[in-house]
């Protein structure tokens, strides 16, 4: 991630810590910007806290026109991270809390081949084994995962398109990744509809939803 350490202290006039926060992403906003065009922020609200994500609307402009879309339709209300790998990602996007797949709209072409690369706190589409798969669901990455960037444009090199990056709550993010994992069959009876590294404390996406930030 290129996101600069920061200190923010107190030398004569101390201002609540809200204001602080939002000087802290207003200044990162600007720094962003220089770097990656037009920025659209997110706030992701779970149970476990609130991620704020950076999208880079002239980056990858399909992805995050789409991901954008989902959520003021209100999508991605109440519906959970399903996967966490630790050390690698955690996913969300698509099941609710009951494990039913919400419908969704015609997948989207792949922007893998923007250049940005799976970095820590970055964002990222999921997607099959096609390329041009990719619907709802996102993970973020836990760590640099390199494996996961565009080599090549075969189907096994292609990569998963980056579109954003965490700019706030990247330690919810370390604590949805440390909560204990196992395995869920929703049809024990018939052994079908297995899903592994599912996180044995419901993780809720309450709401995401576009915000405002002066800058």
């Amino acid at each position: 991630m290129r996101i600069p350490a920061m200190v923010l202290s107190c030398i004569i006039f101390c201002v609540p810590n809200t204001a602080l926060a939002q000087d802290s992403s207003s200044t990162l906003l600007v720094q962003l910007e220089k770097e990656m065009g037009k920025i659209e922020v997110v706030d992701i609200d779970t149970n476990q806290g609130t991620i704020e994500l950076a999208l880079y609307a002239d980056k990858a402009p399909l992805t995050v026109q789409n991901f954008l879309g989902y959520a003021e339709e209100g999508f991605y209300d109440n519906t959970i991270i399903h996967r966490v790998i630790r050390d690698f990602i955690i996913q969300g996007g698509g099941l609710t809390a009951e494990f039913t797949v919400k419908p969704v709209k015609d997948a989207i072409k792949s922007e893998a081949r923007n250049g940005l690369k799976n970095r820590r706190g970055t964002i990222a589409m999921a997607r099959t084994g096609v390329i041009d798969s990719a619907t709802t669901q996102f993970f973020i990455n836990l760590k640099d995962n390199s494996s996961l960037d565009h080599r090549n444009d075969t189907v096994e090199g292609y990569g998963y398109a980056v579109f954003g990056e965490v700019i706030a709550g990247l330690e919810i993010v370390d604590r949805i990744a440390a909560i204990p994992t196992g395995e869920k069959l929703l049809d024990p009876e018939n052994k079908r509809g297995l899903y592994v590294d599912v996180p044995v404390e419901t993780v809720v996406v309450k709401t995401i939803k576009r915000k405002t930030i002066s800058r």
